[in-house]
């Protein structure tokens, strides 16, 4: 039995003119790393490995994963099927502003984190309110404090070179193919820009203002924010924010020598769990982003418990979780649960890697088939997306050039996520399609 795939184009194809918005594909997530009942600072492969609070994530160039996870920076290694877990810099347990090398160089819950092509890792040293530098050399990795003074109470507003610079509980950082940052410096409401010239770092302050948190849109400092979290940014120099305090995702754009920032997707003052187009969609606590090649952006919405994507229009859908409901499952769409997704990152395949905070683990999501075919004893069962309706289930035994004819059906189950159509298996090959029955 064969089953003819059913990819996102022709999906949207069948949906053009119909006046209906084409369902979200869902994800299917499972568990690469760490597990919701044994937490920890070990080291380890799979579900030995262990984690006390994992936040920020980020891909080297090599597919590794990178992430914050207390006062650390560790990454994931795929071997074969394993994936195998190592702390490169910093202790889980120990907290503090120290430069170094390896074990003893010190961070302060550090949230986000990104890397460049060679593989140096730049951090939100969060508590320190200071950004950090994670250099490879040889077999071990050096820390430096590129910008802000780190320490505690070393928190302020101002722009300036270096340890001039200050920040108060900077959270997200993200990086342009020039190597500048761009970092959301959550408590003072803005967004900061960090251009390495020559040795140095220079900070600025691209767009909100200082201790006047809001939502308005504009250019500069006419801007506003609410608690800002989780930046990324896209090929064309597009910066996306997580809005976490106006449960929205904000949109910053270069024009000229101003940053114009927009609404993209979310109601500030509204939360909620609905899908749709721009303002008429929720979120609830959006904590971090991720963007891909076509600048769709992936987003952790945390206090839903669930994923969720923005189409660069707007569209957003859910691709796993369920509203209102954490845990640990694996599964497809709603089956999947979440206890608190984190971190966020998305590969050039589309494959999706989520820090998930409260379950002590990295989970992977990969696109679910639309069109799913199982097979047991004598009998299958074909399922589809609950949103796909108006569609006939169709089969022929060749290809190419055969006649599709309707699958005889001895009913059509529905759940709150499938269409499930179960039937007899009958001699020879089978080709299975959806195809729509009206324009």
């Amino acid at each position: 039995m064969k089953m003819l795939p059913l990819d996102r184009v022709l999906v949207a194809m069948l949906f053009a003119g119909s006046g209906l918005a084409a369902p979200a594909q869902p994800y299917t997530i499972g568990t690469l790393a760490g597990s919701a009942t044994n937490p920890g600072n070990a080291d380890g492969t799979n579900g030995a490995a262990q984690f006390t609070s994992p936040t920020g994530l980020a891909l080297d160039s090599n597919g590794n994963i990178l992430l914050n996870d207390g006062n650390a920076i560790r990454r994931i290694v795929a071997y074969g099927t394993n994936w195998v877990l190592g702390t490169l810099a910093g202790a889980i347990l120990t907290h503090g502003p120290n430069d170094g090398t390896n074990s003893a160089a010190q961070f302060d819950d550090p949230q986000g984190l990104a890397v460049d092509a060679a593989g140096n890792i730049y951090v939100a040293d969060t508590l320190n309110n200071a950004i950090r530098k994670v250099t490879p050399i040889g077999t071990n990795w050096v820390v430096t404090t590129i910008a802000g003074l780190a320490g505690r109470s070393n928190f302020g507003t101002a722009d300036g070179t270096n340890a001039a610079a200050r920040f108060h509980n900077p959270f997200g950082i993200a990086l342009d193919s020039a190597t500048n940052l761009y970092v959301t410096d959550t408590l003072n409401a803005t967004i900061r820009k960090l251009t390495p010239i020559g040795t140095n770092w220079v900070v600025t302050t691209l767009a909100g203002l200082t201790n006047n948190p809001g939502s308005a849109n504009g250019s500069n400092s006419v801007a506003r924010f609410n608690n800002p979290t989780g930046i990324a940014m896209d090929t064309a120099g597009n910066v996306y924010v997580t809005d976490f305090g106006n449960n929205s995702i904000r949109k910053v754009m270069a024009i000229g020598t101003n940053w114009a920032v927009t609404t993209l997707a979310g109601l500030a003052g509204s939360s909620g769990s609905a899908d749709g187009l721009g303002s008429a969609a929720r979120f609830n606590l959006p904590q971090c982003i991720a963007v891909d090649g076509a600048q769709n952006l992936f987003v952790t919405d945390s206090g839903n418990y669930t994923l969720r994507k923005v189409t660069p229009t707007g569209l957003v859908s859910t691709l796993a979780g369920t509203p209102g409901v954490s845990g640990t499952a694996n599964g497809t769409g709603k089956a999947a649960l979440f206890s608190e997704p984190y971190g966020i990152a998305v590969n050039g395949a589309g494959t999706l890697y989520v820090a998930d905070y409260l379950g002590y683990s990295v989970r992977q999501g990969r696109l679910a088939p639309l069109l799913q075919l199982a097979v047991s004893g004598q009998r299958f069962v074909l399922s589809w997306p609950l949103g796909l309706t108006g569609f006939v289930a169709e089969v022929c035994t060749s290809l190419p050039g055969a006649s599709w004819s309707a699958l005889p059906t001895n009913g059509i189950l529905l759940t709150n996520q499938y269409f499930f159509l179960t039937n007899n298996l009958g001699p020879g090959p089978g080709f299975f399609r959806l195809h729509k029955l009206t324009p």
